[in-house]
């Protein structure tokens, strides 16, 4: 049995950074639309965008098949080029610890069960989905 194939857009923001955050997440499965959202009242950009990844897989309920979608090149390097190397250092990166290891490995966790293709954004463009997640992580903030 194959697994379902899901589009996911997430988002996350603060204003001022750090300060009040929210994040979001716009889910596709078989072309019926889900979103998500939520705030924190301390917080960071950074931590937002990871936020917004973790609950969009968490709230999966089978392994799927993922194209996920982030405007963050934090969110993107971490996942595909910097994890390796954190994990095999201990959660140590070129600078020391690893910032928001707590996330990371939310994050970590969540990816085990799914096979995902991340996908880089150009933020505040073109890309209506892009678009959409950064509306509801404004109306979140509020």
């Amino acid at each position: 049995m194959s697994m379902p194939h899901v589009v996911i857009y997430t988002d996350g923001g603060c204003d001022p950074n750090p300060g009040r955050g929210a994040w979001a997440a716009l889910i596709i499965i078989d072309g019926i639309e889900k979103e998500l959202s939520g705030s924190i009242p301390a917080s960071t950009n950074n931590r937002m965008e990871l936020t917004a990844a973790i609950e969009a897989l968490r709230s999966l309920k089978a392994p799927s098949q993922i194209d996920l979608y982030t405007d963050s090149t934090y969110v993107m390097k971490g996942m595909i080029e910097w994890m390796t190397k954190w994990l095999a250092k201990n959660w140590r990166g070129s600078a020391g610890p690893v910032l928001n290891k707590d996330l990371w490995q939310a994050l970590l966790a969540e990816t085990a069960r799914h096979t995902i293709k991340w996908h880089w954004v150009k933020g505040h463009s073109t890309n209506r989905y892009n678009q959409r997640v950064d509306a509801l992580v404004q109306k979140a903030r509020r």
